[in-house]
């Protein structure tokens, strides 16, 4: 079970996942070109606060965080696996992309989160 945040937290995480939507890596922007709109059959939303963490994108509707790995997760991999343990507690599966896969292959990316979301729809 998670903690519960206080008001003041709260406010201060979203006001941030609000910044960050405003300052996006190319890595998210190219995704978020392939995410957004229901593209994908499905509503994304970017820099979405799940408890303490903000996930890159999610689809609440299927429990699906992604974050998008770039140069800043090298030395974060424990930080990024309590990260991960903390959203699944959340209820949400969590898919980890290679910033670089997203900008060399754009469609292998968007093939991961294909993937994601039907391995997810078929375990409803």
């Amino acid at each position: 079970m998670q903690a519960k945040l206080s008001q003041s937290r709260q406010q201060l995480i979203a006001e941030r996942a609000r910044e960050m939507r405003f300052a996006q890596t190319p890595s998210e922007q190219m995704l978020w070109r392939c995410l957004a709109g229901k593209r994908l059959g499905f509503a994304f939303k970017r820099q979405f606060p799940i408890g303490k963490h903000i996930a890159d994108f999610v689809a609440p509707s299927v429990k699906l965080a992604i974050e998008i790995d770039g140069a800043y997760h090298v030395n974060r991999a424990a930080a990024d696996a309590r990260k991960d343990r903390s959203l699944r507690r959340a209820g949400y599966r969590v898919l980890r992309i290679p910033a670089e896969v997203v900008t060399r292959d754009i469609a292998a990316a968007v093939g991961l989160v294909q993937g994601a979301i039907a391995a997810g729809n078929a375990r409803v």
